[in-house]
């Protein structure tokens, strides 16, 4: 064994007695225990130097959990999380959630137009997951965190404060009492009694509880108590949100669908999991939604106002199991998904097509190159709508334009083909209809030439490229997006909670401690303290003593 310095302390007990102690210095406490030779009067048995060194062992393990805690429950990394917290939760509101990677490609393009000057491009979105940042590793591993912060503060700080707090304290020394600078206010009163004390505090909304030894009277009052429980409350509420966002994340589905009206989808359709952990409920893989209606309210600007869905739930029977007009703000639930309208389109045009066969009468007696020209405009007509025929009523499938070509904003259009020249596709002619709104439709003939505007209720016919064009009707498609969000009973829960809990953590926990001891002086002893309010309690604890009556 190596040599060491030893350290001798004297220690002076009752009775002359000196206990001798030996170590070996300072940070011999810290060390593990050293080995013995075995065969020597001194050795050790293997059994009791492995107890040693467990021993050692955990108590070196607390320890470290207990420095491990203390740095985990500190205010200042709580405050980062949280705004680390915060500040991922604004960036996912800003960007949207659970899209397409062509619609980042779309909205996000790489170079100049890119959002934060350039650098916000959709590799970057896609890269770090901010499509779907609510369900990212680093999310999820903040609220982790913070989880395991607020429970080392409630573990170190909140219980031990609340457990001190709750015990039932007589404070027996009246030179404490006066003397101690814990205390917010202290006084001594002549010639007043503690049962008096008792009734006043009583009045005023304090539990009171005394005690007689040796006719001598101890009084310890306090009221406020739940202002000391309530972080702990405000603590386990915070808890209780996270939980349900953590849920939410990993146990639920979200999705967006475009679904035309008169058109129905099954609701699974709409759901996409969130992670490996979600489950697309059992009716939604037969259960469908139907669209009954889609309508759009206008501003007298023009501008849209809102716009309604009229959706029907059908079940695997085909009957109906709920019905609701859905809008913003105001969505449809069902079985736990939650349908929300969110955006809208066109689907659809419905145009009624009349063909010009006849020449104008007042052609025909004109001369001869006049008819040889009107023959040809005749047969060119002709021939022009032999792809159309006789009367008829089409439906044209419409596109979305938006940023495409010079097109800005919301728009869509349609292409009505015309004349016979079917296999030269790429060249084919056409009439083109484009629409912002349900409300009116603007007509552009084979050559790009703006021709004029309808009004789909108007019913009036336009003349385009020798034919007639009465545009019928817009048939619209509603944006929805579904969702399934198991954790939100719990996160209202502790929204809630967090709501009481704040409130009760701002009453004052006032206490009063009183002496009056069998000396024949008849000295009251009162103090007391509070752990805000400080100038509330002050005037109270004045009024109080200034009520006690004095005897003589």
């Amino acid at each position: 064994m190596t040599n060491k310095t030893t350290t001798i302390r004297k220690k002076k007990l009752r009775g002359g007695r000196v206990v001798v102690a030996a170590n070996g210095g300072d940070n011999e406490k810290n060390k593990a225990p050293e080995p013995t030779i075995r065969g020597t009067n001194t050795t050790r048995t293997k059994e009791e130097e492995d107890r040693a060194f467990n021993e050692f062992l955990m108590g070196d393990i607390k320890k470290t959990f207990k420095k491990a805690l203390k740095r985990v429950s500190s205010l200042p990394l709580a405050i980062s999380e949280f705004g680390a917290i915060a500040g991922f939760s604004a960036l996912g509101t800003v960007i949207e959630q659970n899209k397409s990677y062509a619609w980042y490609v779309e909205n996000y393009p790489v170079g100049e137009d890119a959002p934060l000057f350039g650098l916000l491009d959709f590799t970057f979105i896609l890269n770090s997951g901010l499509d779907h940042v609510y369900t990212t590793w680093y999310f999820l591993s903040l609220l982790s965190l913070l989880a395991v912060s607020l429970t080392a503060c409630t573990a170190t700080k909140q219980l031990p404060v609340w457990r001190v707090a709750a015990k039932w304290k007589f404070i027996k020394k009246p030179k404490f009492l006066v003397n101690s600078k814990t205390m917010d206010e202290r006084e001594s009163v002549k010639d007043a009694s503690v049962i008096d004390l008792a009734n006043s505090l009583a009045e005023r909304g304090y539990q009171v509880f005394l005690r007689e030894e040796d006719k001598e009277q101890y009084l310890y009052a306090f009221k406020g108590l739940i202002g000391r429980l309530a972080p702990i409350g405000v603590h386990f509420a915070l808890l209780l949100t996270l939980g349900g966002c953590a849920y939410s994340a990993l146990g639920g589905l979200g999705g967006s669908i475009m679904a035309p009206e008169d058109t129905s989808f099954t609701i699974a359709d709409g759901l996409t999991r969130g992670s490996p952990l979600s489950k697309v409920p059992k009716f939604a893989k037969t259960n469908q939604v139907f669209v009954k209606d889609f309508t759009i309210d206008y501003l007298p600007s023009g501008q849209v106002s809102q716009f309604y869905s009229n959706l029907s739930v059908i079940d695997e029977k085909g009957n109906e199991v709920d019905n609701k007009v859905i809008s913003v703000n105001v969505p449809l639930r069902y079985g736990g998904v939650t349908m929300y309208q969110t955006d809208w389109s066109m689907s659809s045009m419905r145009v009624t097509v009349i063909p010009k066969l006849e020449v104008d009468a007042t052609n025909s007696d004109t001369n001869s190159e006049s008819s040889s020209s009107s023959k040809s405009r005749s047969s060119s007509s002709s021939s022009s709508s032999s792809s159309i025929g006789k009367r008829e009523e089409l439906v044209l499938p419409m596109a979305n334009l938006e940023n495409k070509g010079n097109f800005k904003g919301k728009i869509w259009g349609t292409f009505l083909p015309i004349g016979d020249d079917a296999d030269a596709s790429e060249n084919k002619k056409g009439i083109s209809l484009v629409a912002r709104d349900f409300q009116s439709v603007a007509i552009y003939d084979s050559k790009g030439a703006f021709v004029g505007v309808r009004r789909p209720t108007s019913k009036k016919p336009i003349d385009v490229d020798n034919i007639s064009l009465v545009v019928e009707e817009i048939s619209g498609a509603t944006g929805l997006e579904l969702k399934t969000d198991p954790g939100v009973p719990f996160v209202y829960a502790g929204f809630a909670g967090l709501l009481v809990t704040s409130f009760l953590s701002l009453l004052s926990h006032s206490q009063v401690w009183g002496v009056q001891k069998n000396d024949g002086n008849k000295v009251l002893y009162v103090s007391g303290t509070s752990n805000r309010g400080k100038e509330e309690f002050r005037v109270e604890f004045d009024q109080v003593l200034d009520e006690l009556p004095e005897y003589i």
